[in-house]
């Protein structure tokens, strides 16, 4: 923790180097967050969140645990406003027939197999209600405690761990997963 406080403090001073750090520890976050969000926009809604967090980086004050909050709320923000745009201008499929001429040059099953884990996981928690789903990802994801995600979502502390709780709760429930006495515990603490 100590090291991203010190790599968000020379990140401010122009450190390359440190704005490095803090990126590659927090992108991967910020992806799954979008994820959940807006799908498949996700990297570009990650791209322009990145585009106003290293305009205003000068600007921010804090550790590492307020610039994660502050990172997640321009996300957010950013992830919104795509939300209101498709909604104003909903787009116009592309028959698949149009693509099949296509090459790619990535190793498509290797990334299949790297990312159906993590996907499976992001499809599940699409499936709560909105508020659960994000109160879950900010809270276990990005590791934002009740007040800063609180803060993200403009909702009480309380609200936010009691969404984030009854969402673990709904999860381990879909999963089948019983829930034991020190499972139920580890849900109150996040509560």
């Amino acid at each position: 923790m100590e090291d991203h406080d010190t790599a968000v403090r020379a990140a401010q001073d122009g450190d390359e180097d440190a704005f490095g750090r803090v990126y590659r520890a927090m992108q991967p976050l910020l992806l799954r967050y979008l994820t959940a969000l807006v799908g498949s926009d996700a990297e570009d809604v990650a791209a322009e969140a990145w585009l106003q967090i290293t305009r205003d980086l000068r600007t921010f004050s804090g550790d590492w645990d307020a610039f994660r909050g502050w990172a997640v709320t321009i996300a957010r923000h950013r992830a919104v406003d795509l939300l209101r745009y498709q909604r104003r201008r909903p787009a116009v499929a592309t028959p698949l027939t149009d693509l099949v001429g296509l090459a790619g040059d990535a190793d498509t099953a290797g990334h299949a197999l790297d990312g159906i884990a993590t996907d499976d996981a992001i499809a599940l928690i699409r499936t709560l209600p909105q508020d659960q789903a994000e109160a879950v990802l900010l809270r276990v994801l990005i590791g934002l405690d009740a007040r800063a995600a609180g803060a993200v979502l403009g909702k009480r502390a309380g609200a936010v761990r009691t969404a984030a709780y009854r969402g673990l709760r709904t999860l381990a429930e879909r999963l089948g997963t019983t829930v034991t006495p020190a499972r139920q515990a580890a849900l109150k603490e996040m509560r």
